[in-house]
């Protein structure tokens, strides 16, 4: 994959998870504003579910970001589209479906 279409690639959706983490940040934090109201709920648990699902969500996102910004210090430092365990290149069809790739196929499905 070209660096500057990967740099491309790689800076829009870091801009979309961003958004998305932003976004889970507010609902998690709405669930636990609405978590200490009294009031009549039936189920005191909902927004506790609520919340550990927004935080759940969050979390992914935080790690998504953390992959993205790795696979952008590799373009910086020349090592994008090799692996970072055996520094084999990784397929660009590979790189087209996640260009935040940090494996090969074979060591990732090795890996799972």
């Amino acid at each position: 994959m070209d660096a500057d279409q990967a740099r491309a690639r790689l800076r829009a959706e870091r801009a979309e998870v961003a958004d998305l983490l932003k976004d889970a940040d507010s609902a998690g934090q709405q669930d636990r504003e609405s978590g200490s109201e009294t009031g009549d709920i039936a189920d005191s648990a909902q927004p506790l579910a609520a919340q550990g699902i927004d935080d759940a969500v969050a979390a992914s996102l935080r790690d998504r970001l953390a992959a993205l910004d790795r696979a952008l210090q590799r373009l910086d430092d020349g090592t994008y589209g090799r692996s970072v365990r055996s520094g084999l290149p990784i397929l660009d069809e590979r790189l087209d479906a996640d260009p935040a790739a940090e494996l090969t196929v074979e060591e990732a499905e090795a890996a799972s």
